[in-house]
Formats: structure tokens, C-alpha cells, sequence
């Protein structure tokens, strides 16, 4: 009778001749062959299923642009091909390349909202469903009063929204851990204000002087 020679896990030997490798090469090696053996382990397809929704959802309400939107959270997991990172850093470090993305293209955002306020069209009259257009009316209120709001603030309450910890707000948006909570409690005491402002101004608009 045979002797059953068991065989170690395929991914085990891997890691194995990796670390052997790694202990092999010169010392200025050994940063990138980490970086290799990091890419190795990065789950590419499901990050991008896991953390795309939430960066888009993030990025598009940041920016007003949809197009744009799409545009950084495609780079910003261009950029995690090649700057792999632990899987317990990927979705605070997708966010925070993709925040500093919105903030190097500022001049560019700002020269794309000329360009349209420059060229305003009637939209097509259309009969749609009452909750949809009260829907879309009190959407249209919350993208003007985040607008009103500066990119700081702006940034906080969106990422709070996505369910970011004090703690990785801090690193994303650049502050001491210790002035998020207060940061967001401001933040949101203005968006308040800028939205009941808002609110106010449709009404006063909506009324019949001669009714």
C-alpha cells in the first residue's frame, strides 16, 4: 500500500518561493518585490465591486458631474493597480486619491459649469408623475445648498454619509482626528441653514402676488 504524500495549498508554495525569493534579493529589492507580493494578493475585480458604488455615489454628489464622477473613480482604481494597497486600507485609500483628484481638477470643474451656465436650454415640456418631480425638486434643493456649502464641508458630510469612521475622515479630508466632530456638527448646521434658505426662496417665489 502506498504511502499518501499530502501536498501543500498551491497559494501556500506561492507565498512560500515569494518570501524566499524576497530573501534572496538585494535590500533595494525588497520594496518592490512587497509591492509585488501585495499586487499578487489585491482582489482587483472585487474591490471594484465592493467600493465603485459607494466612490461614484461619493464623487458624483462632490462634484455635481456625473461624467466627471466616472471619470476620477476609473483613475482613482488605475492608480490602486499600480500603488496596491492591504485590503484593510483600499476603500479609505480610494477615497482619499479620488478627493485629492476632485481638488486638482477644481479650475477645470469650475471652467465646465461656465461653459454650461453659458449655453442654458429650455428643457422640453413633459407630463410626469407628481412624486417624481417633487422628488427631483427636493434633489435639485440639496445639490444647490451642498454647492453653497465650501469643499471641506462638503466632503465631510459626504463621506459621513457613506459611512466613514471619524478617524478615516480625518486622513482623507487632511485634519486632526480630534476636529472631526466638530468640523461635521458645523458643517451640518450649515447645510441646514442654506437648505431652509433655499426651501424659503422657492416659496416666496412660488406665490401669486396678484392672487
Amino acid at each position: 500500500m502506498k504511502a499518501l504524500v499530502t501536498r501543500p495549498p498551491l497559494s501556500s508554495s506561492l507565498s512560500g518561493t515569494a518570501i524566499a525569493i524576497c530573501h534572496n534579493r538585494s535590500s533595494s529589492d525588497v520594496l518592490e518585490c512587497g509591492r509585488t507580493e501585495i499586487r499578487s494578493t489585491l482582489d482587483l475585480d472585487g474591490a471594484f465591486a465592493r467600493y465603485h458604488p459607494s466612490l461614484f455615489r461619493y464623487l458624483q454628489r462632490l462634484t455635481g458631474d456625473a461624467d466627471m464622477a466616472a471619470d476620477i473613480a476609473q483613475e482613482s482604481f488605475v492608480r490602486l493597480l499600480s500603488h496596491p494597497q492591504p485590503e484593510e486600507r483600499v476603500r479609505a485609500w480610494l477615497f482619499t486619491v479620488a478627493t485629492n483628484l476632485v481638488r486638482d481638477s477644481a479650475r477645470a470643474r469650475a471652467r465646465r459649469q461656465r461653459l454650461i451656465a453659458g449655453h442654458e436650454f429650455a428643457p422640453e415640456a413633459t407630463d410626469r408623475p407628481d412624486t417624481e418631480l417633487e422628488r427631483d425638486e427636493t434633489v435639485a434643493a440639496v445639490r444647490r445648498a451642498l454647492e453653497q456649502l465650501t469643499p471641506r464641508e462638503r466632503q465631510l458630510l459626504l463621506l459621513r454619509q457613506e459611512g466613514f469612521r471619524y478617524v478615516e475622515i480625518a486622513k482623507i479630508v487632511e485634519v486632526a482626528p480630534g476636529s472631526v466632530g466638530k468640523l461635521l456638527t458645523r458643517a451640518l448646521q450649515s447645510f441646514a441653514e442654506v437648505y431652509r434658505d433655499s426651501e424659503s426662496t422657492s416659496t416666496d417665489e412660488g406665490d401669486d402676488p396678484h392672487s
